[in-house]
């Protein structure tokens, strides 16, 4: 993976190879500036020559992929670094429903008979849920970031992947898009997404998947995606025109792979039945922060070049690279070939800076405990990145991680392996103040035959 560098005046400069950056502070003419992700500044250089590079995001809504990727010419690529962003939106949906369940408890306990004001409430133009914002937020901070540490001069964003109605009708136009479910999506790529790259009935993977009608034409079923799955060859052929609940029923072939994989045809039968009726929340919240993420990495005054989902994924299957996001975001856009992408993962996951809240409350909203007014201990706090040197005991060792603080200056250490807790702050050594974030590195392992490329 590369190094960011910089130069004496804090510059950004090309990213170099592990072994130069260590070669360089070893004999002194660079410091490290950052950890995570890894930077170094020279003490002994202004300004050099730099060549374009390029950062390919694929958004996702749970996890979003980054790829810093050199571009020699148009047609090659060479990927120096790729990072995985989580998000936490689903954190904060749920503690804005238990701050607003509180809140309503509370108005009926003192204020029983003022009738609420939410719909008094005006939404400006263009607002988004703060779980969605969040999203668009989080990215966007990640761009500046990496634009500060390496000299990108574009960005290159997958835009059009959900659009949900031509689906069931291509020459629908006009009024015609208020009529019907799921606007803009491609067939196969929802249906991927929804059942999970494998077959709905059987739950095998790594096989090439069709399309199936879970109402059989003959039996009056349509062609809309709310009756569309995908099954193996197997499970396709010998269903037939059979409905869901006979197939499970009867079908001796469908049984024993159900055994071979691990299912039970009853277990199946249910998560099938629940699935035909799940909407696929993950692809509205991106079609909802789309042109959101897209006109605020316009606002950083690089240009973005957008891709289509069916080119990542035509470029992702004809190179034979396996289906990651972070390897999505590489593969965004048109271009020939893509060099070094076997390389670590920096993942990045959104963690928040704490909360202003210092009483802990019971499920009903009640008192049950406080923290303390300070958050800083022994000058650590919590979401710091740490090393902890424990000469004896039964914790002894070496320990990285980030830390959680506690009054009595007895800290909990999160790292790779697991948590570590009751480490004395006398063992502590800063590597990292905290930002909201925490990290770690996962190493490339090639995933051969992997969900990305099972399906044609």
């Amino acid at each position: 993976m590369a190094i960011f560098v910089l130069d004496k005046k804090k510059q950004p400069l090309m990213p170099c190879s592990e072994k130069r950056a260590r070669l360089l502070l070893q004999r002194g003419r660079a410091v490290v500036h950052k950890r995570y992700p890894f930077t170094i500044r020279l003490k002994d250089r202004v300004g050099g020559s730099t060549q374009p590079l390029s950062l390919g995001i694929d958004p996702g809504s749970k996890t979003t992929g980054l790829a810093l990727i050199r571009e020699p010419d148009s047609q090659q690529r060479h990927v120096l670094c790729l990072f995985e962003l989580i998000h936490r939106g689903y954190q904060i949906k749920k503690a804005l429903q238990q701050r607003a369940a509180f809140r309503r408890r509370r108005r009926s306990a003192n204020l029983r008979y003022r009738a609420p004001r939410f719909n008094n409430r005006t939404k400006p133009k263009g607002w988004l849920a703060p779980s969605l914002q969040h999203r668009v937020d989080t990215v966007t901070a990640w761009v500046n970031r990496l634009n500060r540490l390496a000299p990108v001069t574009a960005i290159s964003q997958e835009l059009v992947r959900f659009d949900t109605q031509k689906l069931d009708n291509p020459e629908i136009n006009g009024v015609e898009y208020q009529q019907g479910t799921l606007l803009g999506y491609e067939v196969r790529e929802y249906l991927l997404e929804k059942w999970g790259r494998e077959c709905a009935y059987c739950g095998t993977a790594d096989t090439p998947l069709e399309i199936e009608h879970v109402i059989p034409r003959s039996r009056g079923g349509s062609n809309r995606v709310s009756n569309l799955t995908l099954s193996c060859h197997p499970c396709n052929q010998s269903k037939d025109a059979l409905s869901l609940v006979d197939f499970f029923a009867t079908d001796k072939g469908l049984k024993k792979r159900l055994k071979a994989n691990g299912h039970t045809a009853n277990a199946r039968l249910e998560r099938v039945q629940r699935q035909l009726k799940q909407p696929l929340r993950d692809a509205s919240a991106i079609n909802a922060t789309r042109w959101a993420l897209f006109n605020a990495l316009k606002a950083t005054s690089l240009p973005v070049a957008v891709g289509t989902g069916g080119r990542t994924k035509y470029n992702r299957q004809r190179l034979g690279i396996p289906k990651t996001h972070v390897l999505d975001a590489a593969c965004v856009g048109a271009f020939d070939a893509l060099h070094a992408w076997q390389v670590p993962t920096l993942t990045i996951k959104a963690m928040g800076r704490g909360s202003y809240q210092r009483t802990r409350l019971t499920k009903h909203g009640f008192p049950r405990g406080y923290l303390m007014r300070q958050k800083q201990v022994h000058g650590f706090q919590t979401g710091d990145m740490v090393r902890a040197m424990v000469p004896t005991g039964k914790k002894a060792g070496t320990h990285t991680g980030r830390v959680a603080v506690r009054k009595t200056g007895s800290f909990n250490i999160q790292t790779e392996q697991g948590a570590v807790q009751g480490i004395s702050h006398k063992y502590c050594t800063l590597i990292q103040r905290g930002d909201g974030y925490g990290y770690h590195f996962t190493p490339f392992t090639h995933l051969t035959g992997g969900a990305g490329q099972a399906v044609a």
